[in-house]
């Protein structure tokens, strides 16, 4: 894939002697991490180039692109060949997202695509690859990896550390530590449990007599003021933790869905947890702010402040969200559970409400977890996996999808889709046979 990127950079090189560049990029963490990496890259380099960050990619929105300038597309589009091949001019793809069988070898002549699903490259998010091509292109960029960190992490690149990601982790100079999967880890463990939403802890999240009594009963108490921070602690308090917590409701998935890596980052001139600073960028984009997240992951200081405020209300509105999933009837059957949240939940958080549920206590590991949001006049599907093992979801969402239309994307763990609000009760009607009759076979 490396010999790929200097290929794209040469094309590259060249085309801008004739065109500037328009980056169209994802407005999550991956996409917001990746704009920011591939547009300090281009600056550094001295190539022209405008940015616009999107929801999703559909076909009317690549229709509306224009084709003065080159289009390169960071984090999306593997799933949008049919139509860039449709646009009069070059296009570039820089994306991780899988891509259908046929699509791998129908790659339009107009579109240069780097992903790693073309190489049998080991899994990275987009933001990793566009790193991988700032740091080809200068050493100087090897300032941006820390964003890598950061999009890896959004990403949920966490669990394994391959080659590739080590070495940006080390390029980026990370403290790796092992522990409960609480964010953030640098700040004094009691706020970080109250404040906690992901993982959701039964009697804990939300509490502050629950938060007080979890510690209390993993032995760990006030030092100099104030609680350690999780990453300060040694390996019996945090087997003490780890205990409390699976006492409050673990249902499957064990300690080992509690327990992953810890990401140490120096962002701002301070020692920040990687899990943090991701959950931060993608709370200002789901609040319509992503120009205030990209700002953000650039070093502007007053957008740091405005991101921080933003970041306070989106915690907010998530803690209303889940309480109104935990009081409101859901479709539950085998293996599965069916949200349909209607206009009770944003449409840019309810993929986030999904995440927080499928990395909850609360639920079994195999647990298919699908939520809809109405947005105006489609709905907003997202569904992921409760812990690591289970059926494919985007497999599952697409066989639901096919009979009435709409387009699916992202991961076996994690994955969403589009469809009319016209279309609602038979998609949900479609969904509920293809997830009984997946579990008949199993």
């Amino acid at each position: 894939m490396l010999e790929k990127i200097k290929e794209a950079i040469n094309c590259l090189d060249e085309l801008s002697q004739k065109k500037k560049f328009k980056i169209i990029s994802h407005f999550d963490t991956d996409g917001i991490t990746s704009a920011a990496i591939f547009s300090r890259a281009l600056k550094r380099w001295g190539k022209g180039f405008s940015l616009k960050i999107v929801k999703s990619l559909d076909e009317e929105t690549i229709q509306e692109l224009g084709e003065e300038e080159i289009l390169i597309f960071l984090d999306l589009a593997s799933g949008s060949l049919e139509y860039l091949a449709k646009k009069k001019t070059e296009v570039f793809v820089f994306d991780h997202h899988e891509l259908s069988d046929g699509d791998k070898t129908k790659i339009p002549e107009n579109v240069f695509m780097v992903n790693p699903v073309l190489h049998n490259c080991e899994a990275m998010s987009a933001a990793a690859i566009c790193y991988l091509f700032a740091k080809e292109l200068s050493i100087e960029n090897k300032d941006l990896a820390k964003l890598a960190v950061i999009g890896m992490v959004g990403d949920l690149h966490e669990k394994n550390i391959s080659k590739a990601f080590g070495e940006i982790l080390s390029d980026a100079e990370t403290i790796v530590k092992k522990g409960v999967l609480i964010y953030p880890s640098t700040r004094p463990l009691d706020k970080a449990l109250e404040y906690s939403s992901n993982p959701y802890i039964p009697s804990v999240s939300g509490s502050r007599t629950g938060v007080i009594e979890l510690l209390r009963d993993a032995g760990l108490s006030i030092d100099n003021g104030k609680y350690k921070a999780l990453y300060e602690l040694n390996k019996e308090e945090m087997t003490n933790l780890v205990t409390a917590i699976m006492l409050r409701g673990q249902k499957g998935g064990g300690e080992e869905r509690l327990i992953g890596n810890l990401f140490l980052v120096k962002f701002f001139n301070k020692l920040e947890d990687a899990r943090e600073l991701s959950a931060l960028i993608n709370a200002c984009s789901r609040m319509d702010y992503p120009e205030v997240a990209l700002g953000f992951c650039l070093g502007n200081r007053k957008l740091k402040e405005e991101a921080e405020k933003i970041y306070l209300n989106y915690k907010q509105s998530l803690v209303s969200a889940l309480k109104y999933v935990s009081e409101t009837s859901k479709l539950e059957g085998k293996n599965y559970m069916i949200i349909n949240a209607r206009d009770k939940i944003k449409d840019t958080i309810i993929g986030t409400i999904a995440s927080i549920l499928s990395h909850s206590p609360l639920y079994q590991e195999g647990l298919v977890i699908v939520a809809l949001s109405y947005n105006e006049n489609m709905i907003k599907v997202s569904a992921r996996l409760a812990g690591r093992k289970g059926r494919n979801v985007r497999e599952l969402l697409y066989k639901a999808v096919v009979p009435i239309g709409g387009e699916v994307g992202g991961h076996p763990q994690a994955a969403g889709c589009m469809i009319s609000r016209e279309k609602e009760g038979e998609f949900i009607g479609e969904l509920k046979k293809v997830l009984e009759l997946e579990v008949v076979k199993v």
